[in-house]
């Protein structure tokens, strides 16, 4: 399952170009639910008052939250890649970019304090969490989209060889997991992975079609019968039991990877219909006790899929956030750390902003 695997070593543990000169990301005029035109009844649903005060006030405080060295993190390790770059991919989910934008110096400490977790292997690692390829995805996703706005050169020498790195961690079932080493591979950290290959390719960073048509094996290895994903490919002898988060990562994983329609995306979507989140509808994924993280891809999965799927999860899912949210401070908690929560939580609350590429997708409800 999805453990403290998530964040080894914590407590619990369309296409974007690069471009010549820095440009302010478009700020195009939210759609309704499924990429329809603004003037669909669906439009007020997505972006409500209530929700832009919560991102304000969430922001205000992740801001106030960052270290002087630009890092986030959880507990004892104060310096984590995975978080560090997650908060910075919610602040340019608000229309931020590095040193523009209102929190614009955030976004810049937070590609600052990346570049400089840049090993020269390739490897994006900040702390010695054993398992540094959960930070080493969600930071090569942020360069990825910070490079794809940007055209910052520094940045892609540095996303290159993160790439590098990646294509050749996966292992022989088409997955990756904790270590960069083509040895073992888990759903959670494989999705991982492909977002952040996904990012770099719409930046114009080449990926190897062989890494991505692996992928795709090792996803499609992970589905059960009744349309959920196990942990583990069932080729490796792992296998193992539906769960919503695991599920969402594996739906995400497959229109990230370019699978848009077929089958298995259908049994998948049906599968995480059952966790929809508004009230009464069975939704209840915190038992699994990874609330953020499950949405995190829960929401990008429903978003891709467009249509009634995103139009009854997103609402119900942005109400629930404005509820949960600490009303002294704007942060959110649970999980790993109120870092995380909170910007886990930014994330989801801004998926109708559609401002970075790699949300987007390119699928039917894209």
């Amino acid at each position: 399952m999805v453990g403290a695997a998530c964040f080894p070593g914590l407590p619990l543990a369309q296409v974007s170009l690069a471009q010549d000169a820095p440009v302010a990301p478009a700020r195009p005029a939210p759609l309704a639910a499924g990429g329809s035109p603004v003037g669909n009844p669906l439009t007020g649903k997505e972006i409500t008052p209530e929700q832009q005060l919560a991102v304000e006030r969430g922001f205000a405080w992740l801001a106030r939250s960052q270290s002087t060295d630009g890092s986030f993190g959880a507990g004892g390790f104060t310096r984590n890649a995975a978080i560090s770059a997650l908060a910075g991919i919610a602040f340019m989910q608000g229309g931020n970019l590095p040193g523009r934008g209102k929190y614009g110096v955030n976004v810049q400490r937070s590609l600052d304090f990346i570049l400089n977790s840049c090993q020269e292997s390739g490897l994006i690692a900040s702390d010695q969490s054993h398992g540094p390829m959960y930070g080493h995805g969600f930071a090569t996703l942020f360069l990825g989209e910070v490079y794809g706005m940007t055209g910052d050169e520094q940045v892609k020498e540095k996303l290159q060889k993160a790439v590098r790195l990646i294509q050749q961690s996966q292992n022989r079932e088409g997955g990756w997991r904790y270590q960069p080493v083509p040895y073992d591979a888990d759903i959670s950290v494989t999705i991982t992975q492909i977002m952040a290959l996904r990012a770099a390719r719409d930046a114009g960073i080449k990926v190897e079609k062989e890494v991505i048509d692996n992928a795709i094996r090792y996803v499609r290895n992970c589905q059960n019968a009744d349309g959920g994903f196990s942990y583990m490919a069932r080729s490796g002898g792992g296998g193992g039991g539906s769960g919503f988060a695991r599920s969402a990562a594996g739906v995400a994983s497959l229109y990230y990877a370019g699978i848009y329609e077929g089958d298995d995306v259908e049994r998948g979507l049906k599968y995480l219909r059952q966790f929809n989140p508004a009230p009464g509808k069975g939704g209840a994924p915190d038992v699994e006790g990874h609330y953020f993280y499950g949405h995190y891809y829960g929401v990008q999965a429903m978003f891709l899929a467009g249509g009634e799927y995103w139009a009854e999860f997103y609402p119900a899912l942005r109400d629930q956030l404005i509820a949960r949210q600490n009303k002294t401070t704007g942060s959110w908690s649970g999980d790993v750390s109120e870092d995380y929560a909170t910007a886990m939580a930014l994330i989801i609350l801004q998926m109708p902003n559609r401002y970075l590429p790699v949300y987007a997708g390119k699928g039917p409800g894209g």
